[in-house]
């Protein structure tokens, strides 16, 4: 029996990769048409918003949307990745860094910045991902990208001999790489630096204390409706049946000064009609969901 369409709120472990967990609920949503919104590293844990159905079409929307992590980097230590799966490509003690010049350089990567993306990523490069070219020896010189860092602050500092290990929490926008906020930061304080942990605890409106492991999932598949799920993640519009009926069929409606991000429109009886965006006086469809 196919899952209805909606949305279902992973805690993934450590080790899957993204698409091993869409696999798994393919087989357990009786479905193929399942996609995810964010990718996790196969170490990395947390927080994975995976679509069931008609679901699949708010993905690339939530992908979008504000994230929180809690990180751990390891400073004294860079690895060619930016975290502890890569090889270690240089050191150097960090017994010199104290807490005060930890939050300072934090301070400094915290707003909107320039990020180069780590060279071992899945960003494509004239057909071809990033980790590839690196592993054929080619690594790639990418372009640094404008993200914002709303909030990165310092939690613990634990020495390790040479090592420190700082424990850190990041509110971003989409497109941020934390391995790059640990490499920047041991680049800073010159004494390199790469992540250790990771951990995603907020996608959007959706948090690690609404998420299910895997195991769990099995148990009992809890899926979050499609009507809610739209209405936890964006404003909401109401229409009346005749417009309904007309954005059902791809029509245009007048803009209400909700601005260009994705609205959730409704029909009187509650179902979701469609994602709709604002330009030029009008509101367009990004999706539409009904027949």
């Amino acid at each position: 029996m196919t899952a209805a369409s909606g949305l279902i709120i992973v805690d993934k472990p450590a080790g899957p990769t993204s698409h091993d967990v869409v696999a798994r609920i393919r087989r357990l949503a009786g479905t193929r048409r399942v996609g995810h919104a964010g990718t996790l590293d196969p170490m990395a844990t947390g927080v994975l918003v995976v679509g069931v159905e008609k679901a699949t079409r708010l993905l690339g929307h939530l992908a979008l949307t504000e994230k929180d992590y809690a990180a751990t980097i390891r400073l004294g230590q860079a690895t060619d990745s930016g975290d502890a799966d890569g090889e270690i490509i240089s050191s150097w003690p960090a017994t010199g860094v104290s807490a005060e010049s930890l939050t300072a350089a934090l301070a400094a990567l915290t707003g909107e910045i320039q990020q180069v993306p780590p060279g071992i990523s899945a960003i494509k490069i004239a057909g071809k991902r990033a980790y590839q070219l690196t592993r054929e020896g080619k690594p790639p010189q990418l372009a640094a990208r404008t993200v914002t860092i709303r909030a990165l602050s310092l939690r613990a500092v634990r020495p390790l001999g040479d090592l420190l290990d700082a424990d850190i929490e990041v509110t971003c926008s989409s497109g941020t790489y934390i391995r790059a906020i640990a490499r920047d930061l041991g680049a800073a304080l010159g004494t390199g630096g790469h992540l250790t942990a990771l951990r995603r605890t907020r996608v959007g409106p959706y948090t690690v204390a609404m998420a299910r492991s895997l195991d769990e999932l099995a148990a009992s598949l809890e899926v979050i409706p499609l009507a809610a799920a739209a209405a936890a993640a964006f404003p909401r519009r109401e229409l009346t049946a005749e417009e309904a009926t007309k954005v059902s069929h791809g029509a245009r409606l007048p803009a209400l000064g909700s601005g260009s991000g994705p609205v959730a429109a409704y029909s009187p009886d509650g179902m979701l009609v469609a994602l709709l965006t604002e330009e030029a006086g009008q509101a367009r469809s990004l999706a539409v969901f009904v027949p």
